[in-house]
């Protein structure tokens, strides 16, 4: 199987599916490749601003569009994050945000929300989609266990509740820091 191969695949589903969409409203959001890289001789596709711009081109419908999620193309440390979400601001209808630690090129663990605990600048993330005037749904990515909880790997509910309001204090403090600035 082909990156190109792929890419024909992609283009008859979404040229099958969009119309299903438009007519529904319903605004398609494809997720990013995670990790970005290939796995077990699989090309992964959707993993830098390039490939997403391939992605929107093969039908350009504004209900084509990605589902931006920081810690997929956060985890290539050469994805700009904020700069991808400015580009596509408007072909994303549904983001996932979370923040991610590196330890190598292809070596990242999912870390907590804040800024300071991973290499992702949540700031300038969230400013990216507050600028661009982004009205779609955003939530907090994954969640580590904490305070004794046992849940699913991946989706403890404190982490991700303290993930969501800190990203609602990004938001909020941004929407002052403009509102001001007017």
């Amino acid at each position: 199987f082909t990156t190109e191969q792929y890419w024909a695949n992609m283009k008859y589903f979404l040229d099958a599916v969009i119309p299903v969409a438009e007519r529904c409203d319903i605004h398609m959001g494809i997720h990013p490749d995670d990790p970005p890289w290939p796995l077990y001789g699989l090309p992964k596709v959707i993993t830098c601003a390039e490939n997403i711009r391939t992605f929107l081109s093969l039908n350009t419908s504004p209900y084509n569009g990605i589902t931006l999620c920081t810690g997929s193309l956060g985890s290539n440390i050469h994805n700009d994050i904020p700069a991808i979400v400015r580009e596509f601001a408007d072909r994303i209808p549904f983001a996932h945000i979370r923040n991610i630690k590196h330890h190598g090129e292809k070596d990242f663990d999912e870390a907590a929300h804040l800024s300071s605990c991973g290499d992702l600048d949540m700031f300038e993330i969230v400013r990216a989609f507050y600028e661009s005037g982004f009205d779609g749904y955003i939530r907090p990515d994954h969640g580590r266990m904490i305070w004794g909880e046992q849940a699913r790997p991946g989706y403890g509910l404190y982490d991700r509740a303290l993930g969501a309001t800190y990203l609602q204090g990004l938001w909020e403090a941004i929407d002052k820091i403009e509102q001001r600035g007017k």
